[in-house]
C-alpha cells in the first residue's frame, strides 16, 4: 500500500517536473525571439479599433428671415423640423440616441448637430434628409467635422506584436497580418459598447479637434514606440480620474478632415471641461506634442424644445 502511494507521488512529481522544464524551454524560446526582435523593430504604428462614423454640423440661424416669416408658417415649419429631427434622433422609442441637437454659445454659430451612424453613407443620408426640411432654408453651415470613433491601443499593441513575434511570424507577412486581424476582431467584440456608443444624455457639450506636432524639432511620429506608449498611458490616467463626471469620446479623422482627431466631452457641469483640459496641459503628451483647434460649447436642446428655441428661449 505504501509502495503504491510512493509510486503515485513519484509519478506526479515527475510530471510536474517535466511540465516545468517544458515551460522553461518555451519561455526561453520566447525570450530569445523577442531579444532578436526588440520593440524598435516592430511596426511603429499603434493598433486602433474603429466604430461609429461621426458627423458634427455647425449652423448659423437666420433670425432676421425667421422673424419676417408669418407666424402660421413658422409654426408649420417648426413642427415639420421637429418631426424630422425626432426621426433622426433614434430608430425607435427604446433605441439609443444617435443624433443630438445643441444650442451653441458664442459667435461661431447657433446650432450644433451631432450624428453617430454605422457608415459614411448613412451620415451623408442624414445631411440629405435635413436639407429637405424647410427649416434648412434658414440655416447656413459654418463648420463641420467628419470622423470615426477610435480606440487607441498603445497598451495592447506591444503585447499583440510580441505575441505574433513569439510565434515566429515576420512583420507584415500573411501569418502576421492574420494574427493581428484576429486580435483586433477580439478587441472590437470586447469594446463594442465603446466603439458604437449612444450620445450621452448630458446637458453640456465641448468639442474640439487636435493634432500631434510634426515639426522639424518636435515630431510625435518620430518618437520611439515605447516612449509614446508611456506618455499615452500617463495621459490616459488623467482622463480616467474624471470618468465619473465627464464622458469622453475620441474619434479619428486622419484622411477624413483637417485635423487628426476630434474630441467630444459631455458633462452636467461645463466647468469640468476647463479643469480636465487644463490639467492635461501639464501632461507631457499635451504640453510638448499637442496642437488644438477651435473649441465649441453647446447646451443640450431636446428636439421637442426646438419650437421654444425658435421663439427665443431654451
Amino acid at each position: 500500500m505504501h509502495l503504491q502511494a510512493n509510486s503515485n507521488i513519484k509519478n506526479k512529481c515527475t510530471r510536474m517536473y517535466l511540465h516545468f522544464v517544458r515551460m522553461r524551454v518555451w519561455q526561453q524560446a520566447v525570450f530569445l525571439k523577442l531579444k532578436e526582435n526588440p520593440l524598435s523593430e516592430f511596426p511603429p504604428v499603434p493598433l486602433t479599433l474603429e466604430g461609429s462614423a461621426l458627423l458634427h454640423q455647425f449652423f448659423r440661424f437666420d433670425w432676421k428671415a425667421w422673424r419676417a416669416t408669418p407666424a402660421s408658417e413658422r409654426e408649420r415649419i417648426a413642427s415639420q423640423a421637429v418631426d424630422s429631427l425626432k426621426g433622426l434622433e433614434r430608430d425607435g422609442a427604446d433605441a439609443p440616441v444617435h443624433s443630438a441637437l445643441f444650442s451653441e454659445l458664442g459667435h461661431k454659430g447657433d446650432l450644433i448637430l451631432i450624428h453617430f451612424r454605422e457608415s459614411l453613407e448613412a451620415l451623408n443620408q442624414v445631411e440629405l434628409s435635413l436639407a429637405q426640411t424647410e427649416l434648412y432654408d434658414y440655416l447656413t453651415p459654418v463648420h463641420s467635422y467628419v470622423s470615426v470613433v477610435e480606440l487607441g491601443l498603445y497598451e495592447s499593441s506591444r503585447k499583440t506584436y510580441e505575441a505574433a513575434t513569439a510565434k515566429g511570424y515576420e512583420a507584415h507577412t500573411p501569418e502576421w497580418n492574420a494574427e493581428i486581424a484576429a486580435s483586433l476582431k477580439r478587441g472590437s467584440y470586447a469594446m463594442a459598447t465603446r466603439l458604437f456608443p449612444a450620445i450621452p444624455d448630458a446637458k453640456y457639450l465641448c468639442f474640439y479637434p487636435m493634432d500631434r506636432k510634426r515639426g522639424e524639432q518636435v515630431n510625435w511620429y518620430t518618437v520611439p514606440f515605447a516612449d509614446r506608449q508611456r506618455m499615452m498611458h500617463e495621459h490616459g490616467l488623467i482622463g480616467r480620474r474624471y470618468g465619473d463626471v465627464v464622458k469622453q469620446i475620441i474619434s479619428g479623422s486622419i484622411g477624413m478632415d483637417d485635423w487628426e482627431w476630434g474630441v467630444d466631452l459631455f458633462s452636467e457641469d461645463p466647468v469640468v471641461f476647463k479643469k480636465l483640459i487644463y490639467e492635461m496641459r501639464f501632461d507631457e503628451v499635451s504640453a510638448v506634442y499637442a496642437l488644438f483647434g477651435q473649441f465649441f460649447i453647446g447646451v443640450r436642446l431636446p428636439v421637442d424644445k426646438l419650437t421654444n428655441w425658435l421663439s427665443g428661449s431654451l
